[in-house]
């Protein structure tokens, strides 16, 4: 059965799937709040903007096909897993073909970081290396950071404070505490998909010896870090507000409010294949937040 419908997607159509299209705007939203900031701030370069936010789609993508691959090598992705399909399980791709995947997409943000870094300087090569090797360690390596509890914090960081600070970064040439206190809604709402992920995995995932913090900690703590993320997320309005933009206009994400409440009911009554809604609407969630909040921002 499993051959059948490998057959009836096509190769076009399985990078595709392997990019994981719905986790993508969990790179878009870090760029358009930290430019949303440098057009605040006057300081605004649009080419730089575009290609940082290539960069980090590429960066995400490739951190999406190292995962596919070595969660397969790792055994922890079965054909019969509760998530999404994966390509290299599934047999729409192979080994060699993903390897060489994942040396094409990162090496080309490599080559379009370079710009970045001519305008901003050996920080963001840094930076960018650093991004590169984190999206590799993931799941790679003698040390996988996401089997080792660590890919909350990775996530966090990357898409949250490196993500937005470095996006002003490289448009104004200087790091901005405004942009700082903005970093952490959108890390925290981000890392939010990710705890959806390994809640809802998390037996599946114990049994494969990936110790995720909800394997390590239990399930009441992946509940609760989720609904902390979530009053996090909305009370860092109130510091942006007091401290950098005195406009009623940055409080806009409380539109989304309802869908956080709504996803908080979600991930304390829902179980297994059931969270897969939880999980699109969080990463749905994510990218309103944003939207909003950038907008609130320019306003």
């Amino acid at each position: 059965m499993i051959q059948q419908q490998a057959n009836t997607i096509t190769k076009f159509d399985a990078w595709v799937l392997a990019t994981r299209p719905r986790t993508l705007p969990a790179a878009l939203v870090p760029v358009l709040v930290g430019s949303s900031i440098a057009i605040n701030d006057g300081m605004f370069k649009p080419l730089a903007a575009i290609v940082a936010l290539v960069c980090a789609i590429l960066i995400q993508i490739g951190t999406n096909f190292v995962n596919d691959l070595y969660d397969f090598l790792h055994g922890t992705d079965k054909k019969d897993r509760i998530g999404p399909k994966r390509v290299v399980t599934s047999g729409l791709i192979s080994i060699p073909e993903m390897k060489l995947g994942i040396i094409f997409v990162f090496g080309l943000s490599f080559v379009l970081g370079m710009y970045l870094v001519h305008l901003a300087g050996w920080e963001i090569l840094l930076l960018g290396v650093i991004s590169i090797l984190a999206g590799i360690a993931y799941t790679a390596g003698p040390f996988p950071l996401a089997y080792n509890g660590l890919g909350d914090i990775a996530s966090f960081l990357f898409f949250g404070l490196i993500g937005t600070v470095g996006t002003y970064y490289v448009q104004a040439n200087e790091i901005s505490p405004f942009a700082f206190w903005s970093s952490i809604p959108v890390g925290a709402l981000i890392t939010n998909i990710l705890v959806v992920n390994n809640y809802r995995d998390r037996e599946e995932d114990q049994s494969n010896g990936k110790n995720t913090l909800a394997v390590l900690l239990g399930e009441k703590f992946a509940r609760l870090q989720y609904v902390f993320f979530m009053i996090v997320s909305y009370a860092i309005l109130f510091v942006v507000y007091f401290t950098y933009k005195n406009s009623a206009w940055v409080f806009l994400p409380l539109i989304s409010l309802p869908l956080s409440v709504k996803l908080i009911k979600m991930i304390f009554t829902l179980r297994g294949r059931e969270l897969n809604k939880t999980l699109e609407l969080t990463a749905k969630l994510s990218a309103l937040y944003g939207l909003l909040f950038a907008a609130g921002i320019l306003i």
